[in-house]
């Protein structure tokens, strides 16, 4: 059973109709992105696409956002990054990937209206639920886009389920996201691992800590606060706090360094050259190391993605990729075709 919601906004929120919100309304992907493109010039929201809820089989419910694209589009399926949402994360890019790519963005377990679980948060289990998600969808295989902490899910995507991955676009992460020494991990997945503890015991459980929810609004959307949009707030109010913390946990003790070097599909990294969670040097180890990857270099920090520039970037490397994964792929499908036609032919000569 799926339920359709609204774009993440209040009708009384949006804008009078101007020009800008007249061509966007005729449905074309370009109009659609010079609409939002004018939007984040005047400050105003950016519109978000519909999202539905759909249950996975021992699972639970999950939440996604859908741009159709154009028919027979490659799908992208965009895994946003540690305390944001499907739409916080990728508000800005929606529209102009939509002009080339089926875009699916969900959110991932206890971030916005992502999957509830009694079960302590793993990487490895969001990974699993964006695979569910595309037999759900009977999605064949997708390009694996993921941002700071969707990176290493949409590795960890590849590791578990390596059919449905055609190519990897890896924003502003790492192979190791939580940098330093051993006992600076250890030290940094403590106090995860005290703050998850708390919010399982108190009262936290419910909602993001009110003194951890401003930063992360003032993160997300750097305008003035009489532009700021609500919307913005309510889904970082979503978060279940308990779950947030435990992401954090295994942010800490995550590491890629013994089988990143073996990804095997068309891969680009995109590289926030003024990053200071997650330094560009550690970021390029990715282009570095994984087989023929490719880099796409963006001068912002981490909180690039609430960069309308930052869509330029993200589009590039995702065309590159989708490039490579379309020629990765001829052989083997006109090996099937010539497959049918030899069957077909036998069948007649019988």
């Amino acid at each position: 059973m799926n339920d359709v919601l609204d774009g993440g906004r209040s009708r009384s929120a949006q804008a009078a109709p101007d020009a800008s919100a007249q061509a966007a309304a005729d449905g074309s992907p370009r109009a659609t992105a010079d609409a939002s493109a004018q939007e984040a010039a005047d400050g105003r929201p950016v519109p978000l696409p519909e999202g539905r809820r759909m249950k996975l089989r021992r699972r639970g419910r999950i939440f996604f956002r859908e741009v159709a694209g154009p028919a027979d589009a490659p799908t992208l399926l965009l895994l946003h990054g540690w305390v944001a949402s499907g739409g916080l994360n990728w508000h800005h890019a929606f529209a102009p990937l939509g002009r080339h790519f089926r875009v699916i963005a969900p959110d991932l377990r206890g971030h916005g209206r992502g999957i509830r679980s009694w079960r302590r948060f793993r990487l490895e289990d969001c990974a699993d639920d964006v695979a569910a998600l595309l037999d759900a969808l009977r999605i064949e295989s997708a390009i694996g886009v993921g941002y700071s902490m969707g990176g290493p899910i949409a590795k960890l995507l590849w590791r578990r389920h390596p059919s449905r991955v055609a190519g990897l676009v890896l924003c502003a992460t790492s192979h190791r996201p939580v940098r330093g020494s051993r006992v600076g991990r250890a030290a940094f997945s403590s106090a995860m691992a005290v703050a998850a503890g708390t919010t399982r015991i108190g009262q936290l459980a419910t909602g993001i800590p009110s003194a951890l929810r401003r930063p992360l609004i003032d993160l997300i959307d750097r305008q003035p606060p009489a532009m700021r949009p609500a919307w913005a707030a309510a889904e970082v109010g979503r978060h279940d706090a308990r779950m947030v913390m435990e992401a954090g946990l295994a942010l800490g003790r995550y590491s890629a360094e013994s089988w990143f070097r073996t990804i095997d599909v068309p891969t680009s990294v995109v590289v926030t050259t003024r990053d200071r969670a997650i330094r560009p040097e550690d970021q390029m180890q990715l282009a570095l190391h994984i087989p023929g990857a490719r880099v796409y270099c963006i001068d912002l920090g981490h909180g690039a993605c609430a960069d309308p520039r930052f869509a330029d970037g993200l589009v590039k490397a995702c065309r590159d990729v989708a490039t490579r994964a379309e020629l990765a792929q001829l052989p083997a499908r006109r090996a099937r075709v010539r497959g049918w036609v030899m069957e077909r032919v036998d069948a007649l000569l019988r």
